[in-house]
């Protein structure tokens, strides 16, 4: 069963941040990359999104979230997965068993 516990209740306050999110009408398509993307392509959407990011009035919030629920892709909070997992210390996500 997965665990839920990290996630914040659904009271609209532990969410209302996205509403005012950089990125809230873009599509996820900037934000994650499609299976098989490597190299330059990879950096160039990274960079992409990370600019969003950078002018996000929410970013903090977005990072917080990523980093509390171990989001294990895309770019949120401007720290790709890999970033956010280095921060963490290594740390991933449990298995979800």
């Amino acid at each position: 069963m997965t665990d839920v516990s990290s996630l914040p209740g659904s009271a609209p306050d532990n969410w209302q941040w996205q509403s005012r999110a950089a990125c809230r009408d873009l599509g996820s398509a900037r934000f994650f990359h499609p299976a098989g993307e490597r190299g330059e392509d990879r950096e160039d959407r990274d960079e992409a999104a990370k600019r969003i990011c950078a002018g996000c009035p929410v970013r903090t919030a977005c990072l917080e979230h990523a980093l509390r629920t171990r989001e294990a892709f895309g770019v949120w909070g401007g720290l790709t997965e890999e970033e956010r997992h280095a921060l963490l210390g290594g740390r991933r996500a449990p298995a979800h068993v």
